[in-house]
């Protein structure tokens, strides 16, 4: 539990990001808008919303530490979060009843966003220690 709270202190936004894709990964329907016209908008969503969600994760680890263990990002900000994409792509084709479908391109959507992220704070890194 430690653990956890720890994380929440460190990286309260990201949580708070994270936790919104689990719940709107999962609610039943959305209204229609007139962007439904637009091609292929969804992916869109899928791209801003993870690459927001992991950039803002990005910079809240810049902002806690000075070196960067490029590892650990690696694995924590690239590797899970796709992962994690790919958990809830599954979920929701096998376990929502038909009410949401996962899809591969949503998947590759979703990992575009978060390798456009991981690239924005690799630069950021490089940026920060330039100063």
């Amino acid at each position: 539990m430690h653990f956890l709270l720890h994380y929440l202190r460190k990286y309260p936004f990201s949580t708070f990001c994270i936790l919104l894709i689990w719940i709107l990964s999962f609610v039943p329907f959305f209204p229609e808008t007139p962007l439904n016209d637009v091609a292929f908008i969804d992916k869109w969503v899928h791209v801003i919303m993870y690459g927001g969600t992991f950039l803002v994760l990005w910079i809240e680890y810049i902002r806690q530490h000075r070196s960067p263990d490029y590892e650990k990002l690696f694995f924590w900000a690239w590797l899970m979060p796709v992962a994690m994409s790919g958990i809830i792509e599954l979920l929701q084709e096998y376990c929502t009843g038909g009410t949401r479908s996962g899809e591969w391109l949503d998947l590759a959507a979703n990992s575009t966003g978060i390798t456009f992220a991981a690239v924005i704070g690799l630069l950021l890194i490089c940026f920060q220690a330039r100063k």
